[in-house]
């Protein structure tokens, strides 16, 4: 195994999370914005109230982007376990 392999790896690994996390992010930040842009114009203070909306609002996200998710996932887990022989065998 080269330092080269070993930095493909990683990089690969940390796209992957990147990909795989962003989406539910996005969408409880985006949420989380317009629920403190719609308390502060209506001036509410109520700390609960934004929960429910970012917690819908990653549900939907999980709902709309978890076949790409898990295709991404998958695509990175069968790149691993394919290359498992090129990993094991010695220089």
């Amino acid at each position: 195994m080269t330092q080269e392999m070993i930095i493909d790896i990683v990089r690969e690994g940390l796209m992957t999370i990147i990909f795989v996390a962003a989406p539910p992010l996005v969408m409880g930040l985006l949420a989380g914005l317009i629920m403190s842009i719609f308390q502060t114009v209506t001036s509410i203070q109520e700390m609960t109230l934004a929960f429910i909306p970012k917690i819908l609002a990653v549900l939907l996200s999980l709902i709309i982007f978890g076949p790409y998710m898990l295709g991404r996932l998958t695509s990175f887990i069968t790149y691993i376990v394919s290359s498992l022989p090129y990993f094991i065998t010695p220089r």
